[in-house]
């Protein structure tokens, strides 16, 4: 589980659902700049959503609250 925003904060784009591939072909090797190319994100408010992305879910779940 990923927690990557659904819309750019700029300009409001959906760019959620490109997360997966992105990742997937940046860790198979591909150059960031050429995957975000192939998948259509072209402005720079987009490419930074994506680029400057941190995944901290597995930090975040060990303080999640026991009920």
């Amino acid at each position: 589980m990923v927690i990557i925003p659904v819309r750019c904060f700029t300009c409001g784009a959906v760019i959620g659902d490109k997360w997966d591939e992105f990742a997937r072909k940046v860790s198979e090797g591909g150059k960031p700049d050429e995957v975000l190319d192939n998948l259509g994100i072209k402005r720079y408010c987009c490419r930074r959503m994506l680029l400057s992305h941190v995944d901290l879910i597995n930090e975040i779940v060990m303080y999640s609250r026991k009920v």
